[in-house]
């Protein structure tokens, strides 16, 4: 089941009202008393609806999901759509400049620190969860992405497991890997980390940043899954095609 919902978001615009999408699987294949995990995703409005996504398409989520049940509970913010960069703004852990857009000050501390905060809190008491890190995850993909895993990094106590797709590490490959170099990080921190490779060209020496980051968490010995897609693009139908790849690591383990 499928549930939209409107909530107050504080981090940056005062008290801002946005769709919160939030998805609970059939009871039915679970069983009535189950509580289940939850993946936080960024950019709700693109994850499961191509009506309501930026560019009339989505990730096809729950249309996978129905397909694949899942014992899992996805819970999705609508991004930030102010004009004056407001997305870029919330999901950038630091200010940076870029010809398309400019200056541009990073608030991603600020939006996590009210997921991790408030959002949680308030899905931990409405909802049938398993609210312990072990059962927390966190999903992106481009400035979602790279918000993916500065959370499951900067917040390794809430977030024990991380999918990011096409992550914006241009934004500051240094500051990203001094966070992997210099973090506390649990030893069982699994991340799944994916790029295009048509769209590597969109920025300089991305191939290398992105190599350059998947080699700092395998130092930290974290367990990372990293590909480059075959003719992969920034788009939300290139992110549907890997669904299959990633949504089955949240869940593999071995005893």
């Amino acid at each position: 089941m499928l549930f939209r919902r409107n909530i107050t978001v504080r981090p940056l615009t005062g008290r801002e009202r946005r769709r919160l999408y939030i998805y609970q699987p059939d009871s039915r294949l679970f069983g009535a008393d189950a509580r289940y995990p939850v993946l936080y995703m960024f950019d709700g409005h693109n994850v499961f609806l191509d009506e309501d996504a930026t560019y009339g398409k989505s990730w096809g989520m729950l249309e996978y999901l129905q397909e694949h049940p899942m014992p899992l509970m996805i819970v999705a913010v609508e991004c930030n759509h102010h004009p004056d960069n407001g997305r870029l703004k919330e999901y950038s852990p630091w200010s940076f400049t870029d010809d398309q857009f400019g200056e541009v000050e990073g608030r991603g501390k600020t939006y996590m620190d009210w997921m991790v905060h408030t959002l949680k809190p308030l899905i931990d008491r409405h909802y049938p969860t398993l609210p312990d890190r072990a059962h927390t995850w966190i999903a992106g993909s481009s400035m979602g992405g790279l918000m993916s895993l500065y959370g499951v990094l900067a917040y390794n106590d809430v977030f024990s497991r991380c999918a990011a797709l096409s992550p914006s590490i241009w934004v500051n490959g240094k500051r990203m890997r001094k966070l992997i170099r210099e973090g506390q990080f649990d030893e069982d921190t699994c991340i799944y980390m994916d790029y295009g490779s048509r769209e590597m060209e969109g920025h300089d020496g991305m191939d290398r940043q992105f190599a350059l980051t998947a080699a700092a968490m395998l130092d930290r010995r974290m367990h990372v899954t990293a590909r480059i897609i075959p003719n992969g693009d920034h788009c939300e139908a290139c992110w549907e095609e890997q669904l299959p790849f990633f949504m089955p690591l949240f869940f593999y383990s071995r005893e």
